[in-house]
């Protein structure tokens, strides 16, 4: 299953800047296993903002429930998920 997620980042400014780096290099790890798995197929920046779009190839809800739980930042983020399907207009097979 196809998901669109949404994540506004909001580390909190008096985080000790250790806590910060270690969180961050963990997410850094996390995401970028899971993008080599080819579970989240897609990541872009969203220009202005501590913000991304991303795209999750993830068996179902449960699965992406359990990513997104697992990202180190996750108590930081304001997540936003829209399932998605293929479009009937659509002239690639591939869904990338």
């Amino acid at each position: 299953m196809l998901f669109h997620v949404t994540m506004d980042v909001n580390i909190p400014r008096d985080l000790p800047a250790d806590e910060r780096a270690d969180i961050l290099a963990r997410e850094k790890a996390y995401s970028q296993d899971l993008q080599a798995q080819g579970k989240w197929r897609h990541i872009w920046r969203i220009a202005g903002q501590y913000a991304n779009v991303s795209i999750f190839d993830v068996r179902d809800n449960d699965e992406l429930h359990d990513i997104l739980s697992g990202l180190p930042l996750f108590p930081f983020m304001d997540i936003a998920v829209t399932p998605l399907l293929r479009h009937p207009s659509a002239i690639r097979d591939d869904d990338t």
